[in-house]
């Protein structure tokens, strides 16, 4: 495999998904607060909230119609761009994928017509209900698709079949409660809620700082920082989970995030800040935190957290071991019924992906020298720097959003809503969960490599046999397009800004005045 085009089809499908997730999160956020906006209205019945719902129900659709476009380009790369991954575990990953076409997709786009035509045909307790099952398809998609990305960093409830030569399920139940996957979701999810909360809060700012639509916003502003806060708090709640579920699947993950070159001792302390090395291996200048890492990644003050070199060790043993399963296969392979073989290939079987490792270099991992295994096992660590910066640039953003949204809530309480100094801050906040989101999925995926599915199948086997011209082409084309709908997408959602809430009652025309010599009017009125 041509490892330029390997690159270039990692390049292509960062892109893909970074660009993908800018509109997941404010779909995910904004459909549950359209339900609330819409309970509050169908239980006061004031039309107020009616106006809310259907503004922001505009901007959601903006919003979701890029999202599903750019959704339906990256699922097609695992086919065109990733053929082989989709071979070799197409059975397990296809699964939720097909899954959420078949019920959350479907869902969202039988509710999303009515959702946005239906004001004038359904009763409002009916149209709450279809509100409610937009918002229910828009995180079932997400159910699904974090099960599939789990699974790729946890793959649990399959196994390889020497026969067919293919991964295969063998406990869909624990694909769908895969533990790295149910935190994956819970915290994502969470994220979304925020984005949207940030979105909505900022834009009422925006009018309030202009002096316009001052009771739109201000129930707008109200609802975004309840909401909010809740959701801030999940987030960095649930993003603990998420820490710990990576102590018993993802080691290595681990300690490149906190770039703990070296095991620390229980209690084991976390590095706060600092400059990591790739080349000297180690962290210049660490401050650190103790018994912080200990608490995060154990639960415990008594177990020590590994580091990166005696988990290199371990993937140096397990390469070794992933060589005679490789050798075992290839008797197999040759002839099916020799018991000795298979025999040997289970028991090290769970090290098979390990020993693939080594097609990076030769053709035949049993021609690998110890000093090439050696070579191999560091290459099992991802960028250290990329993942430190990663983690702490989400993490501060996510503290500073409870921060944000706490003050939002005690000014909504005591009905400051125009405090300016805040109303700027908000307007100037708007990117920043964007900005965290995208490093925490640059955390999340680049944090897995060398691995398309961790433990199991090496990047760099997964890729289609293109071309560099090829794919340069496909790039740039779908850089091109998706821009200029970037493009699109944000001035109609600015144009929509810009008209406000109340633009439909404003196409009316004015009603005419009275006549100048009709002074008793009123009192016969």
């Amino acid at each position: 495999m041509d490892l330029a085009v390997v690159d270039l089809s990692r390049l292509q499908f960062a892109l893909t998904a970074l660009y993908h997730f800018l509109f997941v999160p404010l779909t995910l956020g904004l459909s549950f607060m359209l339900v609330i906006m819409e309970s509050i209205y169908v239980m006061t019945r004031r039309p107020i909230w009616r106006t809310i719902t259907r503004f922001w129900g505009t901007l959601f659709g903006i919003n979701f119609v890029l999202g599903v476009a750019t959704g339906i380009t990256m699922e097609f790369q695992f086919g065109m761009n990733w053929s082989y991954y989709s071979h070799y575990v197409g059975d397990i990953f296809g699964a939720p994928l097909a899954i959420e076409g078949l019920m959350a997709f479907f869902l969202e786009a039988t509710f999303v017509g009515l959702m946005f035509f239906g004001w004038e045909k359904l009763k409002p307790s009916a149209h709450l209900f279809v509100t409610f099952m937009v918002a229910l398809g828009t995180n079932l998609s997400a159910v699904w698709i974090l099960i599939a990305n789990g699974w790729m960093q946890n793959p649990v409830g399959a196994a390889f079949n020497p026969d067919s030569m293919r991964m295969e399920v063998t406990d869909f139940m624990a694909v769908i409660f895969n533990p790295v996957a149910q935190a994956k979701f819970v915290h994502t999810v969470s994220a979304g809620y925020v984005c949207a909360s940030v979105f909505v809060l900022g834009v009422s700012a925006f009018y309030l700082l202009r002096g316009k639509h001052v009771g739109f916003a201000k129930r707008s502003m109200t609802v975004a920082s309840a909401f909010g806060l809740a959701a801030s708090l999940s987030v960095v709640v649930l993003g603990d989970q998420s820490g710990y579920a990576l102590t018993d699947n993802q080691k290595m993950k681990l300690a490149a995030l906190e770039a703990m070159w070296h095991t620390e001792p229980a209690p084991a302390g976390l590095t706060l800040i600092g400059i990591p090395s790739m080349k000297d291996r180690e962290t210049h200048y660490g401050v650190h935190v103790p018994w912080v890492m200990g608490l995060i990644a154990t639960r415990t003050i008594d177990k020590p957290v590994e580091g990166i070199f005696e988990l290199v060790a371990t993937a140096e043993t397990r390469i070794e071991s992933g060589v005679i399963a490789y050798d075992a296969l290839e008797k197999v392979k040759a002839n099916p019924a020799d018991p000795v073989a298979r025999g040997v290939f289970e028991t090290h079987r769970r090290d098979l992906g390990y020993g693939l490792l080594l097609k990076r270099h030769v053709a035949d991992p049993r021609l690998a020298s110890p000093e090439l295994i050696q070579q191999t096992a560091w290459e099992t660590v991802p960028n250290v720097p990329a993942l430190f910066w990663s983690f702490r640039i989400m993490a501060g953003v996510g503290m500073f959003m409870i921060l944000f949204f706490a003050t939002a809530f005690f000014l909504c309480t005591v009905r400051k809503h125009d405090t300016r100094w805040f109303l700027r801050l908000a307007v100037l906040a708007i990117p920043l969960p964007w900005i965290a989101i995208e490093f925490g999925w640059i955390l999340a995926e680049f944090g897995r490599q060398p691995w398309a599915v961790e433990g199991v199948l090496p990047t760099f086997l997964g890729a289609s046999s293109l071309t560099v011209p090829q794919l340069w082409a496909t790039i740039i084309g779908f850089t091109a397009l998706y821009g200029a709908l970037a493009v699109v997408e944000v001035r109609l959602m600015l144009f929509a800004i810009k008209k406000g809430p109340f633009h439909e009652q404003e196409t009316f025309a004015p009603a005419p005045e009275a006549p100048a010599t009709t002074v008793a009017a009123p009192a016969v009125a």
